[in-house]
């Protein structure tokens, strides 16, 4: 609950498209929103907020928003901002990497074992956010 009024947070992607780490980005914010926490989340795709979509801007700007940057441009978290949208965490794929330099993402379309890894570690660190915030988790579905 976030001012006594339960919001869903909102997960920004980059949407780097034809790069391995945007791929990550994508894939880990699909696990968030869709697997594991899709009762307190909406997945907004970066792409629209750039072309100015009316819907999901009111959900900026209503709502928290975890970005996930897939390089150090930051587009996700500027857009938001961009648009009157808090900020409640930024996520980097490149962050994440450091912290797991063991793995070697690759694949566009598809990610590799390493990618699809690396997207699970960003997805955990993006529920932890999430639980943090005060959203009761679903019990036992951190994997």
């Amino acid at each position: 609950m976030m001012n006594g009024v339960q919001k869903k947070i909102a997960i920004v992607p980059c949407s780097g498209i034809g790069k391995p780490y945007g791929t990550v980005s994508r894939v880990a914010s699909y696990m968030v929103t869709e697997d594991y926490r899709s009762e307190f989340t909406k997945l907004v795709p970066l792409a629209l907020l750039v072309m100015g979509d009316e819907g999901y801007g009111r959900i900026i700007a209503e709502s928290p928003a975890i970005t996930i940057d897939g390089c150090p441009q930051a587009c996700a978290t500027k857009m938001v901002l961009q648009c009157g949208g808090t900020v409640l965490r930024e996520c980097s794929v490149l962050g994440t990497n450091r912290n797991h330099r063991d793995l070697k993402p690759q694949g566009i379309a598809e990610l590799n074992e390493d990618g699809e890894k690396l997207a699970s570690e960003l997805a955990q660190e993006i529920i932890a956010v999430i639980d943090a915030c005060g959203q009761p988790s679903k019990g036992g579905d951190h994997a």
